[in-house]
């Protein structure tokens, strides 16, 4: 039996589908598989922090599930607020082996991107929470004296009560072992695709605009996209939404640039088969974003920023420093005017993603893992 924790944000987004995914591949091998969320969506701000700074709430419910099934693996991914590390003492305690797998930067940076003020921020580590506190990376001085507390008193309480940590990219292992990890403790294993999700070959060569999906924020750089796109005079769809929205219409004005808002999976996946390649011009240290992966498995050419774990995902050629704007005009440039280019370094995508990025692979890593932490 395999019991997966995991605390939903209050909006959804990769870490919920990795947990979806884990669930399905776990059930589909034929293991016993459960999974436990709780909803941040529900909580108050008072229930939020007690949940935080307790170290989570009624942890008595993890600990008598694996009693009951006798889960001799607890999977944690999001502990914040609710789980906390009392529910991964009261796993151990019920006879299960646990491990955290980590999505992004949530254990020491209260925002979990670890970027603020236009730059890359690790100011907080090994227990040194201060620097969230007297920046206000939360907004308010009450919130962030919370989460600046509470994450001091968690990472002790972790350490000693998780087995294995993983990462979902060696760039995001590196930053978390110095930030605190025990090298020892922390290993990777990136997110995958489905086999039934993977493109039977690229059609990049007859896509029709360039496309960036995900939540619009500053640090996503979709402003850097709009530029590029405009420079280029490539049409740019941008899918999502995000507190970044208005200031990016702003700075389409007289583009060829269309927002779509928010799409269900199904709307979005759709639109990427129309798409002649995607940009991921992320500013900040992004660990395994499912947009550039989704890109690739269904065969779509991926320009990305070479920050943080996208040249993993991308591979040699396909990086550019987010704050090259020109550089970004000039491959975006190359691809839409060359439809044989899209579709050579469109299949190579596709191969990249199925050889490296699916299912088979990751479920060997993950039993190895697992077998690794097993009694």
């Amino acid at each position: 039996m395999i019991l997966i924790l995991h605390n939903r944000y209050r909006a959804a987004g990769g870490e919920e589908r990795a947990v979806g995914d884990l669930a399905a591949l776990l059930a589909r091998r034929g293991h016993e598989v459960e999974v436990i969320e709780r909803s941040s969506q529900e909580l108050g701000r008072g229930r939020a922090a007690a949940g935080l700074l307790a170290g989570g709430l009624d942890p008595g419910e993890v600990g008598e599930l694996v009693r009951r099934h006798r889960a001799r693996v607890v999977h944690a991914h999001n502990l914040h607020p609710l789980f906390g590390w009392r529910a991964m003492a009261a796993a151990r305690a019920g006879g299960a082996r646990t491990l955290l797998h980590l999505h992004n930067y949530r254990l020491f940076c209260a925002i979990a991107v670890a970027y603020r003020d236009g730059a890359t921020c690790f100011r907080c580590r090994r227990g040194h929470t201060r620097p969230g506190l007297r920046l206000r990376c939360r907004g308010s001085l009450p919130e962030a004296a919370v989460y600046a507390a509470a994450l001091r008193r968690q990472q002790p309480r972790l350490l000693e009560h998780v087995d294995q940590f993983v990462a979902v990219s060696d760039a995001l292992a590196g930053h978390l072992r110095d930030l605190g990890l025990p090298p020892s403790l922390t290993a990777t294993l990136p997110n995958f695709m489905p086999n039934d999700e993977f493109a039977a070959e690229s059609a990049a060569a007859h896509g029709e605009f360039a496309l960036a999906a995900g939540r619009l924020t500053e640090e996503k750089g979709f402003d850097l996209a709009i530029s590029a796109a405009r420079s280029a005079g490539v049409p740019l769809v941008v899918a999502g939404a995000g507190p970044d929205a208005q200031r990016l219409r702003s700075l389409a004005v007289g583009a060829d640039v269309r927002f779509t808002g928010r799409l269900g999976a199904g709307e979005l996946a759709a639109l990427r088969r129309r798409a002649a390649l995607v940009l991921a011009p992320s500013r900040w240290e992004e660990p395994c974003p499912y947009s550039v992966l989704e890109a690739m498995a269904a065969g779509v050419p991926v320009l990305a920023s070479d920050r943080g774990g996208l040249p993993e995902l991308v591979g040699e050629g396909s990086t550019l420093p987010p704050d090259d704007a020109a550089a970004w005009s000039a491959a975006l440039s190359e691809l839409w005017e060359n439809a044989r280019l899209r579709a050579q370094r469109g299949a190579r995508a596709l191969a990249r993603s199925r050889d490296r990025f699916g299912e088979e692979g990751y479920y060997e890593r993950l039993m190895r893992l697992y077998d690794g932490v097993s009694p």
